[in-house]
This record gives structure tokens, C-alpha cells and sequence, in this order.
């Protein structure tokens, strides 16, 4: 197991470095210490063939000025805040207004646009990168002073770990996750409208045309959002469901998950073999099928486009301060946050 370290970009004076992470079976998985970002991710398919299975930029510029999240911790909140607002132990707060008069993944400066310090962690069985970055009083409009911690570990089981960890010394708000853009073509050869997903979750949320949830749940039966059994991703983007429709043709929606740690998500790509297998802690998932992705510009030489990638973003509730039916994002004075997210990349064979 290995971490190898090196200059990436700086920004006012300030070093932006890059880590990549490498186990004994040949994966590869890049990231920078700004905004925690998941560069690349290197996994052989069913021929041996290592290609790139995330969608990424090759500058520190590019990761500036993009809009789109590219393999980045989101937070404070991940998603979206009806009217910027909301209600904490009897005070109102506002927050960036970054989308539409919302406030979406944790605004204008979130964590995807700050530099958090970074240590390598390494071992034998491990290989391990921890980030940390203290997000003060206010900012964003939120309270307290928060402490966050990002581990990124590695291991020979070809699993990749996420662990979240946040403690706050005033009563705020929390919920945080990865914004990875996933195509397991091998370096964007086709876009994802033929990988084939698997989805433990028997109900999804009703969105309004601003992506917010209604805070109806819908049942999964007889519809395009039921991947119990295994469905394409074409398969939302082709249909006529004001559902699909509204997502951009598509989904950008949360489920929520029946299960944890238990392969709740798995995304297939038939043709190069790979598979990608997530577990979690977390209430649910969004799955966003990148019907928003800016029609200009490249990715890695490609050129950019709708459904490139998918992500699929372990998380809480979106909006979860205006519906009381959700599970809370309350993180409590002194009381530590944890979440983790585990990934597992694998390949089926011919």
C-alpha cells in the first residue's frame, strides 16, 4: 500500500497538493486537498484493461471555476435548502442563496471550493489521506464554529472508504457526502445510459420543478424508479414521467434505502464488466444522472454532455429542516458526527 504526494496548483500563495492513493491489486484512486476532490480513479475491466471510471479535470483552474462538483465533499448541507432558510432553536437563519433563490450543497464557498489541511496516513494494509478543515462561526450563514475530518482509505480488498466526522461548539446543521461523477466505460468511452443499476430502496421523493421535495414518498412499483431487480439508466432518460421529465430527462432524485451495509447500490456497466458497489450508513441516495452537465467545454478531452456520469451521493433527506417527516440534520453543541460511506470496485468476468 502507497500514497504518493505532489504539487498540484496553489491558489493566494497557498498549496493545493495531490494524493494518490494505490493498492497492491493495481487501483488507483487521485485526490486534492481542495474541496477533498476525487480526481481519477484507476480499476482494470474484465480484459485488464486500467482506465480512469470518474469524471474529473486535469487543473486546479478548472476545479476553481467548475460548477458541476466534480469528486467533491459537499457541505455543510449536501443538496438543497428551500428559500436559503430555516429555523434553529427559535433563530432564523439565511443562507447563500446559490441556485435558483435555494441554497444547494453548502453554497457559494462550500467545502468543494475551500483548501483543507491534509495528512498521509500509510500502512501495510492501508493507504489512507485525512483531511480536516475548520469551517468558522457564520460562514455560509451557518452557526458555530464546526471542526470537519474527511478520511480517504484504501485497502487490498479493493475498497474504498469514506469516513465523515464534524463536531460543532454551537447547535447547527449537518449533512455532508461525495459528489463523484461515475462512468465505467473506462476513460468516458461511452456515457451512462447503459450502465445498469441496482437499488435497495422501495420509495423515492416527489420533487416540485425547482428539484425540491414535495414531501410526498412514492412508491417504487410499476414505475422508472423501481431498481430493485436491476434497470438502465436509459430507462428514465427515455421516459415521458413528469418525474423523469423535470429531472431533465433523467433522475436526480433521493431514495431512500431499505438497508445498510448490505450492497444497497450497485451500479453495472455491461460492455467494459466493472461493477461499483456501495454501502452506507446514511438514510438514502441521490441518483443524479447528469442531465444538468454543461454542454460545453471537456472532461478529460471529452467533450462534455448529459448523462457522462451518475452520481450516486449517500446522504440525508434533502430540505430536511422544513419537513419534520425526515430524519433530522440537527448536530447538537459538542456532539460528534460520523458517517461513512464504503465503495468496492469490482469486475464480473466473461
Amino acid at each position: 500500500m502507497n500514497v504518493i504526494q505532489k504539487p498540484f496548483g496553489s491558489m493566494k500563495d497557498e498549496e493545493v497538493n495531490e494524493f494518490t492513493l494505490m493498492n497492491d491489486n493495481g487501483i488507483e484512486l487521485t485526490c486534492i486537498n481542495y474541496g477533498c476532490a476525487i480526481t481519477k480513479i484507476i480499476t482494470s475491466d474484465q480484459d485488464g484493461s486500467k482506465e480512469n471510471i470518474v469524471l474529473g479535470y486535469d487543473s486546479l483552474e478548472e476545479y476553481v471555476n467548475g460548477s458541476s462538483f466534480f469528486g467533491s465533499v459537499v457541505g455543510r448541507v449536501a443538496g438543497r435548502i428551500g428559500n436559503a432558510e430555516f429555523e434553529l432553536n427559535g433563530k432564523n437563519y439565511t443562507v447563500a442563496k446559490n441556485e435558483n433563490g435555494n441554497h444547494l450543497h453548502g453554497g457559494v464557498k462550500g467545502f468543494d471550493k475551500v483548501i483543507w489541511n491534509a495528512a498521509i496516513l500509510e500502512s501495510e494494509e492501508l493507504a489512507q489521506v485525512q483531511f480536516t478543515y475548520l469551517s468558522p462561526d457564520g460562514e455560509e450563514g451557518y452557526p458555530g464554529n464546526l471542526e470537519m475530518k474527511v478520511t480517504y482509505t484504501l485497502n487490498n480488498n479493493n475498497e474504498f472508504t469514506i469516513l465523515y466526522e464534524g463536531i460543532s461548539d454551537e447547535k447547527t446543521i449537518l449533512n455532508v457526502s461525495n459528489h463523484s461523477y461515475f462512468n465505467l466505460s473506462g476513460d468516458l468511452k461511452r456515457d451512462i445510459q447503459d450502465h445498469k443499476l441496482i437499488l435497495k430502496s422501495d420509495r423515492f421523493l416527489d420533487l416540485q420543478e425547482d428539484l425540491l421535495p414535495t414531501g410526498k414518498f412514492v412508491d417504487v412499483d410499476n414505475t422508472t424508479f423501481d431498481f430493485r431487480e436491476g434497470r438502465n439508466i436509459r430507462a428514465g432518460v427515455e421516459s415521458n414521467d413528469v418525474q423523469n421529465r423535470l429531472a431533465g430527462g433523467g433522475y436526480d432524485h433521493p431514495f431512500v434505502l431499505n438497508d445498510n451495509h448490505n450492497q444497497e447500490i450497485i451500479l453495472e456497466d455491461p460492455e467494459s464488466g466493472r461493477t461499483l458497489t456501495i454501502e452506507t450508513d446514511e438514510v438514502g441516495v441521490i441518483v443524479y444522472t447528469a442531465s444538468q452537465l454543461p454542454e460545453e467545454g471537456e472532461v478529460y478531452g471529452v467533450p462534455s454532455r448529459k448523462y457522462l456520469g451518475i452520481c450516486l451521493e449517500t446522504q440525508g433527506l434533502p430540505d430536511a429542516v422544513h419537513h419534520a417527516e425526515f430524519p433530522s440534520w440537527v448536530l447538537e453543541k459538542d456532539t460528534r458526527f460520523s458517517s461513512v460511506t464504503k465503495y468496492q470496485f469490482g469486475v464480473k468476468e466473461k
